[in-house]
This record gives structure tokens, C-alpha cells and sequence, in this order.
């Protein structure tokens, strides 16, 4: 469930950046044709074997782009907009439901935790599998950390209590145009490879479970080859096809249900990073060292995941 909402939630955030863009490169485009293109790109993406997108190219190009022109608008402005004590006109329930969500959102945009296992599963090296990852998850949370903050941070400073949850969409009409159309660009480019990512694992755990329950079945296992013109020949099974068109249409008319950016991506974000990142963790950790129950450092873990 996890990786399906992760899929949704890539689905929502690509489809803010597709319709920045579109609304302003092709506004004649009818609804029908922007939902169109979208749903075609996915069940692309989920038939084929690797985008060959680069996630961390794309998110240091978009994430660059995002502080440089945060920066550039307060300098514009002359001035350092909102107010970091309390929020203009607002009661006491919204402030907390607002801080809550914002938790939420940055718990989402470090959705990690979900594949750092299956990383380290697949992992070959002279090292110990644990101890890589412990050095390759520390420099990346360093680096998605000060893009994010600073990210945040300009954003805010520039639009104030304004600000939108893509902050792209807050420039979506100032100069320069195509330096923002193409950090949305960077952003499809980006979630398109994140969201094969996480539904690949999917499929390969759903396509293998129905293998072993039904060896037997043509419909499951048999493979056929299919010649396309000026291309090499592709081989496709039936159960594929079927499970993976499903599954990026449900994803996709799932996320067409949601009106809402920001709230959808706080629930999943606490929904995903929680047990994942510091449930698990604690009691993996608490089994490991053999802490008894009841005992000062039992007591404190247990707080901890509980705040």
C-alpha cells in the first residue's frame, strides 16, 4: 500500500507540473487530451524495463532552479514576506491542522525509507550491505535536506502566506518562462522514473506471487514475441499487460479523485514514513540489543516512535 499511494501521490504532483505547462505552451489543448497524454505516459513507463531517467540529475536541476528563482523574488520584493510567529487571521485549530500538515509533506518528500531495504538487498559489494547504505543514506539526506530547506525557506520568504504547495506553480507566470517550463519538465522527468521505480517492485512481487500460485496457466507465464518495425523484438506475457494497465489506471483515476495537493501528500507521507522509518527501526533495534521491557531505554524508544 505504500508504494501504491506513492504512485498516487507522484501522479497528483506530475499532473500540477504537466498542467503549469500545457496551460501555458498549449491552452487550446481540451481536457480530454491533457488527461490523455498523462495516462498514455504511464502505462508506457510501466511496460518497459528502465526509463533511463536520472532522479537525481532531474531533482538537482528543479530543486536549483526552485531556491535560485525563491532567491531572485525577494530580492525583487525588497522585503521578506510572512510571518514566522503566527499565521494572519487564523485560529488556534488551524495553525495546529497546518503544522501538522506541513510534518506530513516533509515526511513524504522522503520516501526512501520505502526502497532502502530493497536497495540494500540488491546490494554486492566488498562491505558490509549496512554499513554502505548507512554512508550513502547520510550523504543523501544531507544533500535533499539543504535543497528542501532552502527550498522551503525562499519559497516562503518570496510569496508569504501565499505560497503554493509546488512553488514552481508560483512562478508558473513570470519571466523567465523556460527556465520554469523546464524545471516542470525536470519534475515529470523526475517522477516518471520515481514512480516505475516504486510500481516496478510492485510488479515483481505481484507477477511472482501469481506465477507460484497458478505454474500451470498459459495466461500467467507463456510469453509471446512481438516484431515492431526498426525496433528489437519485445516479448510480452498476458498477465503483465493486464496487471500493469490496471493498476496505472486505478493509480491515475485515483489521483484525478483528489482536488487537493498538499493534504494528500501530508496523509501518505505520515502513512508511509512512520512505521517504515521509525517503527520498524525501533523495534528491529530494541530485538537486536535485547532491551527488556520497561527498562529506561525501552521506555524512551517507545516515546519516541509514539511522538
Amino acid at each position: 500500500m505504500s508504494w501504491y499511494g506513492t504512485g498516487i501521490a507522484y501522479i497528483i504532483t506530475t499532473a500540477i507540473s504537466m498542467r503549469c505547462f500545457f496551460k501555458v505552451k498549449f491552452p487550446a489543448l481540451s481536457l480530454l487530451e491533457r488527461v490523455g497524454f498523462p495516462i498514455i505516459l504511464w502505462l508506457i513507463v510501466a511496460h518497459v524495463g528502465d526509463s533511463g531517467c536520472s532522479s537525481v540529475i532531474m531533482s538537482f536541476s528543479y530543486s536549483s532552479i526552485g531556491f535560485a528563482l525563491g532567491l531572485a523574488k525577494v530580492i525583487g520584493n525588497r522585503m521578506i514576506k510572512g510571518n514566522i510567529v503566527r499565521v494572519p487571521q487564523s485560529t488556534s485549530t488551524e495553525i495546529l491542522w497546518k503544522v501538522s500538515q506541513a510534518l506530513g509533506d516533509i515526511a513524504f518528500a522522503y520516501p526512501y525509507s520505502i526502497i532502502l531495504i530493497e536497495i540494500q538487498d540488491t546490494l554486492k559489494s566488498q562491505l558490509p550491505e549496512n554499513k554502505t547504505m548507512k554512508k550513502a543514506s547520510m550523504i543523501a539526506i544531507f544533500i535533499t535536506t539543504f535543497f528542501y530547506l532552502f527550498c522551503g525557506c525562499f519559497g516562503y520568504a518570496a510569496f508569504g502566506n501565499n505560497t503554493p504547495g509546488n512553488i514552481l506553480k508560483g512562478f508558473g507566470f513570470y519571466e523567465p518562462y523556460w527556465l520554469i517550463d523546464f524545471a516542470n519538465a525536470c519534475i515529470v522527468l523526475h517522477l516518471v522514473g520515481g514512480y516505475q521505480m516504486f510500481s516496478l517492485t510492485v510488479f515483481v512481487i505481484v507477477e511472482k506471487w501469481i506465477a507460484q500460485k497458478y505454474p500451470s496457466s498459459g495466461f500467467v507465464n507463456n510469453l509471446y514475441t512481438v516484431q515492431i518495425p526498426c525496433l528489437p523484438p519485445y516479448q510480452i506475457n498476458l498477465l503483465r499487460i493486464c496487471f500493469r494497465t490496471a493498476y496505472v489506471v486505478s493509480t491515475t483515476g485515483i489521483a484525478m479523485l483528489f482536488p487537493y495537493f498538499n493534504p494528500v501528500l501530508g496523509v501518505l507521507g505520515a502513512l508511509n514514513f512512520w512505521p517504515l522509518a521509525i517503527y520498524f527501526p525501533v523495534e528491529m533495534y530494541s530485538v537486536q540489543r535485547k532491551i527488556g521491557p520497561w527498562t529506561r531505554k525501552c521506555v524512551v524508544l517507545q516515546t519516541f516512535g509514539l511522538v
